[in-house]
């Protein structure tokens, strides 16, 4: 098939019944948005991994509406990058899956451009690695430094420790994570703490203090800083807008049933 004659086919199709196609594909989140973020089209698992009920909640919406205020950060910055007509293929993160455990993912991300060439909006897709083990060569190159770091987050252990138990040089260490998480060890190990910190705040009693202990930080204000870059705010106003927010849930949920 010539490319005029492709061309043709795909404008008689039209472009919503060619998107709509990847409501096919399972466990593959497929998105589009505009110059400003914001989401104006999203596939079926898209909106089940978000938990709502169909696209009209999606449509208008940007990032920080459904995501913790550290990954959308990360989204808004890999978006940027995209408009200014930059690619990205196949990055590895680790992210919250629709569970709220941790998961691997491979995200790929597009400009879009209209008929004068101009960049008017991005797509993207995202897959569930661990659901598709042909993809796992890249995570396996990872493997023994982020398991690691995943189990022992709680002790204090240097970069040269990380090394050696992974039988690397510190270089190369650095080198790997930059390639396939597009971070260094140092960061990775920062969200891992940060993201444990952040579910005993939310699920747990025990005092920020203790907490910065029990997830590897031995610096109580070193904790309390990184925790405002990672999240946006510091561990105790977390904490509070969560459970003002769950009390404020309840009274609506309550008032609803009545």
């Amino acid at each position: 098939m010539s490319a005029k004659k492709l061309s043709s086919f795909v404008n008689q199709m039209g472009v919503e019944q060619l998107i709509e196609m990847f409501d096919l594909l399972p466990d593959v989140l497929f998105w589009v948005k505009d110059s400003n973020h914001d989401f104006i089209y999203a596939n079926q698992t898209f909106i089940e991994h978000q938990g709502v009920r169909g696209l009209e909640e999606i449509i208008g919406k940007s990032d920080y509406d459904f995501s913790p205020p550290h990954l959308a950060k990360q989204f808004f910055r890999d978006d940027e990058k995209v408009l200014a007509g930059k690619n990205v293929t196949e990055r590895l993160e680790v992210n919250m899956s629709q569970s709220g455990d941790t998961a691997w993912y491979a995200t790929s991300k597009r400009p879009i451009t209209n008929e004068q060439g101009n960049i008017i909006g991005t797509y993207g897709i995202t897959r569930h690695l661990e659901r598709q083990a042909k993809a796992l060569s890249n995570v396996d190159a990872v493997k023994v430094p982020v398991d690691y770091i995943r189990k022992n987050y709680q002790q204090h252990f240097t970069i040269d420790n990380l090394a050696e138990v992974t039988y690397l040089s510190v270089s190369a260490l650095e080198r790997r994570f930059k390639k396939y998480l597009d971070k260094t060890p140092k960061q990775f190990i920062n969200e891992i703490r940060l993201e444990n910190a952040r579910k005993l705040l939310v699920e747990t009693n025990i005092s920020i203090s203790q907490i910065g202990d029990d997830t590897g930080f031995n610096d109580h204000s070193y904790f309390s800083k990184q925790f405002r870059l990672f999240f946006g705010e510091l561990p105790s106003a977390y904490r509070n807008n969560y459970r003002d927010g769950n009390a404020d849930l309840k009274l609506e949920i309550d008032n609803t049933s009545r």
